[in-house]
């Protein structure tokens, strides 16, 4: 048998110009989408106070999770079916399409409906990120490419907050959105003119038939309305009311419907049942819903503390923020790279997971008084464990599974980190008031009569409070924060324990021909075709030794043979 490196032997000549170039396409849409995510939590006070949104204030960032998560599975069915290069053009459009709209917003209502809009183009271009990467770098070679993703991700991050806090404070929240309108002009223009990747043939007719409508129409709206639920339970309405607990149900109830149809009936499904049916893709499927869930936390209430607690501005908040958000990256970097250099993903996600409870267990350390010497190093803690499971996750999900899987899977796993988000902004959110509402010096909360949403409202009145209060005020904010945290470290210690559901499948080493790049779509004659099946044939059959259990085998033997007879016709 041939050493099953020879399998790939074509693709490890180096990347060209066409590679490249695609790439730089990929991380410019990157950065418009990390940009707007982290710079949005620093000027949310300032928002808030300005479009008199008090009792909506959580809907900006909700408005943006809910659609970017309800149509995140479509997206992934749509890049399958119409191919990579539309769709994330079209989600680039909606994305500045929403971010004039939001720029342009004069209340509230308005805001959340552009940030709706927004989020649909935002989501769409993380979830095709995660595509075009696996369909140009096969799984075992990814992680050098994922971390450099993540260097984008961390410096977008880290400028992120000071520019949202520096619009808020000295020019307008406006430009905050504005700014993105530039910004999409050229990701649109990259992605047009570099990203040369195949696209299926066919008519539009056609291709929209194969669309799992009904599948997708399920999925929308349970998701839209668990969503809502989650928005409303303890902002709007208590979170035993008919509001609150009817949506959030039939929402889950919606989910769970979505994925045993799935499974039962569509003959070219969304989510196929296959992604849904291992061991170890569960095992990373529930890492990512836990890390979500924790993750965002850090990047929507340190905020907080630092501007309720220390008294930042939103400039200098944006600055305190920048450990986390230059360090977050950098060990999803590490992570990618120890799983690429040691061909195990266990170890990264135990490390990952190990050091965010570390992390989360010194944040609740935090007090009114603390020293820049300690909340600089606790959250660089929590990000250095958050940073690597951001990375981590993705290598057990993808191991087990067929590459012929790998958009919806990665739609899936872009589905599940956008709803844990969501999860956690309102499981922190919920935290955060029911502990306000405990420790708020009456005199202070007299001020919120309704009593169902305090935190970013009474952010910016702190700074004009006389003193006693003023500090009465900030050590309640201080001990409310630390209830988050612990809240975080208790879920912290549930991702931990999926370390056990992973089993070490290895890792591709190829990738899906129909999405390749253009100048690679042709790959020789007949005979070139025909050796290419017999080398990826005699890997595939090495690793089956090695891991007889995998699922992927039979259908990536199936695609392979496929493929070469697709090359020969050529």
């Amino acid at each position: 048998m041939e050493d099953p490196a020879a399998s790939t032997s074509f693709r490890k000549k180096g990347k060209g110009a066409a590679f490249w170039l695609s790439f730089i396409a990929i991380i410019a849409a990157v950065f418009l989408s990390a940009l707007d995510l982290t710079a949005v939590s620093t000027a949310l006070p300032t928002i808030t106070q300005d479009l008199h949104g008090d009792s909506d204030f959580v809907w900006v960032g909700s408005a943006y999770a809910l659609s970017s998560t309800a149509f995140l599975p479509l997206s992934g069915a749509l890049a399958d079916i119409f191919g990579r290069k539309p769709v994330m053009l079209g989600s680039i459009f909606l994305f500045a399409l929403g971010s004039a709209l939001a720029g342009a917003a004069q209340n509230m209502n308005w805001l959340i409906a552009a940030r709706t809009v927004q989020g649909i183009g935002g989501g769409g271009i993380l979830n095709l990120t995660e595509i075009i990467t696996s369909d140009l770098v096969p799984l075992a070679e990814r992680g050098l490419y994922q971390g450099i993703l993540g260097l984008t991700w961390s410096f977008a991050s880290g400028v992120g907050p000071p520019i949202g806090g520096s619009f808020a404070q000295k020019a307008s929240w406006r430009w905050l959105f504005f700014l993105n309108l530039p910004l999409t002009g050229i990701a649109f223009v990259l992605v047009w003119i570099f990203l040369a990747v195949r696209t299926p043939e066919g008519s539009v007719r056609a291709k929209l038939a194969r669309v799992d409508w009904f599948g997708n129409l399920i999925v929308i709206a349970g998701s839209t309305l668990a969503i809502v639920g989650l928005t409303f339970g303890g902002i709007r309405f208590p979170w035993d009311s008919a509001q609150v607990l009817a949506p959030l149900i039939i929402g889950l109830a919606l989910i769970v419907v979505f994925l045993i149809y799935e499974g039962k009936v569509p003959k070219e499904p969304t989510i196929p049942w296959e992604v849904l049916s291992n061991r170890t893709t569960i095992g990373g499927y529930l890492a990512t819903l836990i890390h979500g869930i924790v993750s965002i936390s850090i990047i929507y209430y340190l905020p907080v503390y630092f501007q309720a607690v220390l008294g930042a501005s939103p400039i200098r908040s944006g600055v305190d923020m920048l450990a986390t958000a230059l360090l977050i990256a950098p060990f999803a970097f590490v992570a990618g790279v120890l799983v690429q250099v040691m061909k195990k993903y266990r170890p990264a996600n135990l490390l990952g997971w190990v050091l965010t409870i570390a992390g989360f267990g010194v944040l609740s350390l935090l007090r009114a008084d603390e020293p820049v010497a300690r909340w600089v190093g606790y959250q660089i803690l929590a990000a250095v464990g958050t940073g690597m499971i951001f990375a981590a996750t993705i290598f057990p999900v993808l191991s087990p599974l067929p590459v012929s899987r790998t958009a919806p899977a990665l739609a899936f796993f872009a589905f599940v980190r956008a709803f844990a988000q969501t999860w956690g902004i309102t499981i922190a959110s919920t935290a955060l008031q029911n502990a306000l509402k405990r420790r708020l010096p009456p005199a202070f909360l007299a001020r919120f009569p309704g009593g169902l949403e305090i935190a970013f409202a009474a952010i910016p009145l702190i700074n004009g409070l006389d003193e006693p209060l003023r500090g009465e005020v900030r050590v309640a904010f201080a001990e409310s924060m630390r209830v988050i945290w612990l809240v975080m470290l208790g879920i912290s210690g549930a991702g931990l324990l999926t370390v056990a559901l992973l089993e070490e499948v290895p890792m591709k080493e190829m990738t899906d021909e129909r999405y390749a790049l253009e100048e690679k779509a042709r790959t020789g004659d007949a005979e070139g075709a025909e050796k290419t099946v017999v080398e990826k044939e005699g890997a595939v059959e090495e690793k089956r030794e090695q891991s007889p259990d995998a699922l992927s085998e039979p259908v990536v033997r199936s695609s392979f043979i496929a493929e070469a007879e697709e090359g020969m016709h050529l």
